[in-house]
């Protein structure tokens, strides 16, 4: 168990990213971690890399947690494996959907030709790091890549009843893995789950490369003219196909329920665009716009506080070497707390933007300073 880092150490199934970097955490904080992997390329980039050592040259000591970091259409089969194989471990999966998943070893632990018990589900406990990046494979993987995310406990139901079936022991293990990785603990039950992330990271997704895939035969000339909105609706379409087919396919009813609305939307809009100048068409456009800005407001602002109003002060800079540092420096020197910041180039000019972030309170304080000491500002 985790209680033990020393004497019990930690199997991780899967030596991509997500696994990795879990290995690369666990490490930091002193446990000893075994990898496996399919691929004897990935399971040695993890080892070389520090993640841990490779299972079969490890020693006989058996895992007090299994971490099954396989692809989605995979754990269900991993999972049981690990339970199997190991039954003094607590085995847990960080996979993005958790429903599908539960049904099968549920089907699994029902049937008499299997070695799956339904006892055995009690040491399972399905949970899901909200946390990625655009690159893929252990050598992108970062120990600190979980700090401040945060990761959903999902304890194993049965999905007839609703009676959880993962002992409290185990679910207590897989929220310690996730506070010693420096996430923020989220509990939930598997189809709470399911339908959240079919919201907050599948449809972002979709709507991402459904918006990309409009720009595969755009004309050179009006892709020159790109600016930061572009970029920030389809920075995430750039992901791996083969992982959200899976995905998409494992929580599509959630999905399409979610896609039913957004249709409605699009098409109320397409109606009121094809005569934007019948009587009430553009308070229609001003309603929808608005109701995007009333969703914005329900984001969480940092670190999971309420969401808050920032004043935005861009500081005109060149572009070469030290300039945002020394932006930086200079706003530490002034005294104020930056609290987003974001960078914007100009098309035709060899100048970058840098839009800093502020309380309101200290947007005409820093601007001021800022233009004293010798930056262009610009007021928004």
């Amino acid at each position: 168990m985790m209680v033990a880092p020393v004497t019990a150490p930690i199997l991780i199934r899967g030596t991509g990213l997500l696994g990795t970097s879990i290995g690369l955490g666990l490490r930091a904080a002193h446990y000893t971690v075994l990898l496996s992997d399919p691929s004897p390329t990935a399971e040695a980039i993890a080892q070389d890399i520090g993640a841990g050592i490779r299972l079969g040259d490890a020693g006989e000591d058996l895992p007090g947690l299994v971490i099954v970091a396989a692809p989605p259409e995979a754990v269900a089969v991993e999972v049981a494996n690990a339970l199997v194989s190991y039954p003094e471990a607590v085995v847990v999966d960080i996979a993005s959907v958790k429903i599908g998943i539960l049904a099968r070893l549920l089907e699994m632990a029902a049937d008499a030709e299997t070695a799956l018990t339904r006892t055995d589900l009690s040491r399972y406990v399905g949970t899901h790091p909200m946390a990625g990046r655009e690159k893929s494979g252990p050598v992108a993987a970062r120990g600190e890549l979980f700090t401040s995310m945060p990761w959903v406990v999902c304890p194993a139901v049965d999905l007839s009843t609703g009676e959880q079936l993962s002992a409290e022991t185990a679910v207590a293990d897989a929220v310690q893995l996730a506070r010693t990785l420096g996430a923020s603990v989220h509990r939930m039950d598997p189809s709470t789950h399911d339908d959240s992330v079919a919201l907050i990271s599948h449809l972002p997704q979709v709507a991402a490369s459904l918006v990309a895939s409009r720009l595969q035969d755009a004309p050179a000339d009006a892709l020159a003219l790109s600016g930061n909105g572009l970029r920030d609706v389809t920075r995430i379409a750039a992901s791996d196909p083969n992982l959200w087919v899976q995905i998409l396919s494992a929580n599509a009813q959630p999905v399409v329920e979610i896609l039913y609305g957004l249709r409605e939307d699009i098409q109320r809009l397409i109606t009121t665009l094809e005569a934007p100048t019948a009587p009430g068409g553009q308070a229609d456009i001003a309603q929808l716009i608005a109701e995007g800005n009333a969703g914005v407001a329900r984001v969480p602002g940092k670190h999971g506080a309420p969401p808050q109003s920032f004043a935005v002060v861009t500081v005109i800079v060149d572009d070469k070497p030290g300039q945002i540092a020394a932006v930086l420096n200079d706003i530490a020197e002034i005294g104020v707390n930056v609290e987003d910041l974001r960078m914007e180039h100009s098309a035709g000019h060899q100048v970058g933007m840098v839009e800093v972030s502020v309380l309101p309170g200290k947007r005409e304080e820093l601007a001021q300073a800022l233009t004293n000491i010798g930056w262009k500002v610009v007021l928004s």
